[in-house]
């Protein structure tokens, strides 16, 4: 791969990292605060929330098993899409590749960038090749965005092709792991110290259960976190999303006990839907969703809407034609869905 130097824009190369006022001597619990025009009352409320957010940052180091120097958090993943986004793409100059049909939010944020948008159609399994994904790149391609498991379609992409793009390509790679902890196959993680040009992401937001919240996690090699310190806005994630997701973290069994459960209601829907007359196909998924071709996408979606059931639907997306999508609930919403497709 190319230095980060030089696929990062100059601009953001060059600029200083802001050090927050507050950011001073936070530490230090004995000491007057009289330097950021705090409001002295309303305790605890009243103070910026830590800059820094080492004590959430060890917490995530623990659960993960990498460096808290690698890890920066952000108000979700779409933020982080964006800021990778500004952080190495010049407008109007520079290009992104993707898989298609993935997230939309990549191509969403390369058009608020003015930032050239290619996409890769995946085959009819949803899968690619490294050739197919490095012969949509050229001399101003700086990122590959490969979401595994894949939204909406819920499968990871193969790991061999991953590793070669990741070998190959002289930019940057996003993996985008938003679902990695419904999925059997391994995260990338731990493979940041084998590939500098790596950025993965995940979020609080699926397996932990804390979509309120909006905290999205990036992991990657400490220059690239050092970049995303310079473009950050001061004091970016807020105290209760701080407190919420210690809380969460500290009890990581909890979580787990809940990603199995939706794991297991994922292999009772998938069987259960698979002997629905209405459904075509079901498709195999790692994520807490599946994607389903029917027999008419959209009408049964209306029924369901009228019957007071939300799914999401895909008839509108390329390869993804007369497809639902499905996210698991619990036990008695899996049913009712259930018993109200059953009626058709």
């Amino acid at each position: 791969m190319k230095e980060i130097k030089a696929l990062c824009r100059q601009n953001i190369w060059n600029l200083p990292t802001y050090t927050a006022i507050e950011s001073e001597h936070s530490e230090q619990q004995d000491m007057l605060f009289l330097n950021a025009n705090e409001n002295p009352y309303n305790k605890p409320f009243n103070r910026y929330p830590t800059p820094q957010q080492q004590e959430l940052k060890l917490l995530i180091s623990s659960v993960k098993g990498i460096p808290a120097a690698n890890i920066f958090l952000c108000n979700g993943s779409n933020e982080a899409i964006d800021m990778t986004f500004r952080i190495f793409c010049e407008p109007g100059v520079d290009n992104v590749v993707a898989i298609s049909p993935t997230y939309d939010m990549y191509r969403r944020c390369a058009e608020l960038n003015n930032i050239d948008y290619r996409s890769v159609l995946l085959d009819e399994h949803y899968q690619t090749t490294a050739d197919n994904l490095l012969g949509a790149c050229n001399e101003h391609t700086k990122l590959i965005c490969i979401c595994s498991p894949n939204n909406p379609t819920g499968n990871t992409i193969d790991h061999t092709v991953i590793k070669q793009v990741l070998y190959s390509f002289q930019g940057i790679v996003i993996i985008d792991e938003a679902y990695i902890d419904f999925a059997n196959s391994p995260s990338f993680v731990k493979e940041l110290a084998q590939y500098p040009n790596l950025i993965v992401l995940n979020t609080m937001s699926h397996a932990w259960g804390l979509a309120a919240i909006r905290l999205g996690m990036v992991f990657a090699d400490k220059p690239i976190i050092d970049l995303f310190n310079k473009v950050a806005m001061p004091n970016n994630i807020n105290a209760l999303t701080q407190q919420q997701a210690i809380e969460a973290l500290k009890d990581p069994f909890e979580t787990a006990k809940r990603v199995s459960l939706i794991q297991q209601e994922r292999a009772r829907m998938l069987s259960a839907f698979q002997a629905l007359p209405c459904c075509k196909k079901v498709y195999p998924t790692e994520a807490n969703f599946f994607l389903a071709q029917m027999i008419d996408a959209q009408a049964i979606y209306d029924y369901l809407l009228h019957q007071g059931i939300a799914v999401h639907n895909c008839a509108h997306i390329e390869h993804c034609e007369n497809c639902l999508r499905i996210t698991i609930g619990t036990k008695t919403e899996n049913q009712a869905l259930l018993a109200a497709l059953r009626k058709l």
